[in-house]
Parts: C-alpha cells; sequence; structure tokens
C-alpha cells in the first residue's frame, strides 16, 4: 500500500489529468443527457481524488481530516461541475454522497481490521 506522500502525489496527478481532460470535453459531455450524467460521475471522481489529496495531506503534517476537507472537496467538485453543465452539479452531488458513504464504510471496515491485529496478543 502507498504511504500518506505517495499517495498525495498520486491523487494530485489523476486529479490534474481528470480535471484537464474534463475541461477539454465539456462540450462534448454537455452535448446529451447520458453524458451529462458522465460528466457529473466525472467530477465526482475529482471529488474523491481531492478528499484523498487533503486527508493525505493532513496526515503527513499530523492534523486531523474531518467535515472541512469533505466540504472543500465537494466544493471545489461541484463548481468544475458547473462548468460542464447545469445537470453536472445535481449528479456530481450525487454520486459524490455515494461515493463518500462507500469510502466511510470502508474506513470503517480497515479501521476495525487494525484494532483486531492490534487487540491480539
Amino acid at each position: 500500500m502507498a504511504g500518506p506522500g505517495r499517495s498525495m502525489l498520486y491523487s494530485l496527478l489523476l486529479f490534474a489529468v481528470t480535471f484537464s481532460l474534463l475541461e477539454m470535453y465539456r462540450g462534448k459531455l454537455a452535448s446529451s443527457e447520458l453524458l451529462t450524467i458522465a460528466g457529473g460521475f466525472i467530477s465526482s471522481l475529482l471529488f474523491v481524488l481531492l478528499l484523498t489529496f487533503i486527508g493525505n495531506y493532513q496526515e503527513s503534517y499530523g492534523a486531523r481530516t474531518g467535515w472541512g476537507a469533505v466540504f472543500l472537496a465537494e466544493f471545489v467538485a461541484l463548481v468544475v461541475a458547473s462548468t460542464v453543465h447545469r445537470v453536472c452539479i445535481t449528479t456530481c452531488f450525487l454520486f459524490s454522497a455515494a461515493f463518500l458513504y462507500e469510502i466511510d464504510k470502508l474506513s470503517g471496515v480497515m479501521l476495525a481490521k487494525s484494532d483486531s491485529k492490534v487487540k491480539r496478543y
């Protein structure tokens, strides 16, 4: 598994590439209903990548990640989605909420797994 430094770098690079491609193809993504939903999905991937970057940045400097990181990442993703199409804002929010739920669930599983390893003698 990649450490916080590498994960932070990878998420930032993937964010930049995804953002660039989204902006390059925003005309195509706004051309049909299905592609507009895909634009919202891609914008929600930006949310996940930015949330990963912020979380790893805060972890590497000893700060605790909280809801502020989630709100900042969501705000940036929604602003980016608004450059593609108005409907992308709504679909980005819905996909981001689903991703956040899954990230929270995965985090709980990983935390429980690490707690069970610590409690063994």
